[in-house]
């Protein structure tokens, strides 16, 4: 395995991230985190969001390996990966705006109480959500139950529990997995999300 140093080129470092070596995200992390995070903040305005996107944008780079040198510059990549991701979080909030909207018309016009049936299939969903969570780590179910539960931002569970961003998102993720794996159909964990 070749040395990794600071100073190789990127097409190099990406040949050793794709051969296992995770030294060479953390490079490449440090060599375009700033470009990525200033793009994202730039567009989202919001730094807490500029920070997960910069985490996702790294993500997404080591998990997915459909960057090709021959084409593109690691940057313009970078650049256009994190410009395509946080509009697409702009759009997500102007739909999430949309659907509590929606939401809050329909609560306020049509109080209704859901059917004994309804009711039944809620509890049994909840018992089977609470018997999965017992099957997770504890960091994964501390970190899911502060996000969902409790409504924190990753960054704020971060701040709160003394763990490092990177680190929550990573049990965010891995729980979720799990609880997919586990749940199955049986219940839409990507209400979770």
């Amino acid at each position: 395995m070749v040395r990794i140093h600071a100073d190789l080129p990127d097409i190099e470092l990406i040949k050793q991230l794709r051969a296992g070596n995770q030294k060479a995200l953390g490079i490449l992390y440090d060599r375009y985190g700033g470009l990525v995070y200033t793009i994202a903040l730039r567009i989202l305005s919001q730094a807490d969001e500029a920070e997960d996107l910069t985490q996702d944008v790294f993500l997404t780079f080591w998990k997915q390996e459909k960057f090709d040198p021959s084409r593109a510059m690691l940057s313009t990549y970078l650049s256009v990966l994190t410009r395509s991701r946080a509009l697409n979080k702009i759009r997500g909030r102007a739909t999430q705006g949309q659907a509590l909207d929606r939401l809050q018309q329909w609560t306020l016009s049509e109080p209704c109480a859901p059917t004994l049936l309804e009711q039944a299939s809620l509890e049994e969903q909840q018992q089977s959500v609470r018997e999965a969570m017992t099957l997770l780590t504890e960091n994964q179910r501390r970190v899911l139950e502060m996000n969902y539960h409790r409504g924190l931002s990753h960054s704020e569970i971060a701040q709160q529990i003394d763990m490092p961003l990177g680190t929550v998102k990573s049990n965010a993720r891995q729980g979720l997995l799990k609880l997919r794996q586990i749940l199955g159909d049986t219940i839409d964990t990507g209400s979770m999300v």
